[in-house]
């Protein structure tokens, strides 16, 4: 199994709290969410192919909620806040499936629509060769764009450290290009086997997940007024309503 690069804050205690970033990314986009305290245990990780995390054979959807899943501890009660990519794996963990219990999850910035040119398209990205870079900067500035960070981190930032690594031929983006042929999701379907709270969330501004994309899936999805896609990182507190949200579910079911 997949051992995966573990970010742990305030160890031990339930609910757990896992964060799970979006494609390209890595667990330190959280970073910024955590200066107001959860109060049980945090776990970001890096998810498989990303950052400092080994690479899987293959990507789908089953075998990264899989790795994710091996980085629990069993028997933990857990709400799970996941980002685009991370959305899909938080509401695949949502079914119960994976040796705990999640009480409330919740899929921000999740891509509803695909079109077969979108597929194509990131079926094209996914067979090319891995890119050197003379230079990290050049290899950063990669990284942001593949991320979907630029002008929302600064290159200069020590949450970029994990986005690129430097090898014997120069630098590369620490991202496995096979990860982005992952799929489209079938979210409805997943909604409808999640066995506790669930909640779609997006920023207004965000092209990839606009509201009339989400009120097609849920009646009440929420919102985040003047963010764009990557809300965790635009404006990190704008997210802690949902988390209360999701925390008195757990706390709710902590209590049965």
């Amino acid at each position: 199994m997949t051992e995966l690069h573990l970010a742990r804050h305030v160890p031990g205690g339930d609910p757990v709290l896992l964060l799970l970033h979006g494609l390209g990314a890595t667990g330190e986009v959280w970073h910024d969410l955590l200066e107001r305290n959860w109060p049980g245990e945090v776990i970001a990780p890096d998810l498989p192919g990303h950052g400092r995390s080994p690479r899987l054979p293959d990507y789908t959807f089953e075998s990264m909620t899989a790795a994710v899943a091996a980085a629990v501890p069993a028997g933990r009660r857990v709400v799970v806040l996941g980002h685009s990519l991370g959305g899909v794996l938080a509401l695949m963990l949502a079914d119960g499936t994976y040796g705990f219990d999640v009480t409330a999850a919740c899929g921000l910035g999740i891509k509803l629509r695909w079109s077969e040119a979108e597929l194509a398209k990131a079926a094209e990205v996914a067979a090319r060769p891995e890119r050197v870079f003379a230079t990290r900067d050049e290899a950063v500035d990669r990284w942001l764009k593949v991320s979907g960070l630029v002008g929302l981190v600064p290159p200069d930032s020590p949450r970029v450290a994990a986005g690129v690594v430097e090898s014997d031929d120069g630098w590369r983006v620490a991202v496995d290009a096979k990860a982005f042929g992952v799929g489209a999701p079938d979210v409805p379907m997943l909604l409808t086997r999640a066995k506790g709270e669930t909640v779609l969330a997006a920023g207004e501004r965000d092209p990839m997940c606009p509201r009339e994309h989400l009120v097609e899936v849920v009646p009440s999805p929420v919102v985040l007024p003047g963010i764009g896609h990557n809300a965790h990182v635009e404006s990190p507190l704008s997210l802690w309503p949902i988390l209360d949200r999701l925390l008195a579910s757990a706390t709710d079911a902590l209590g049965q």
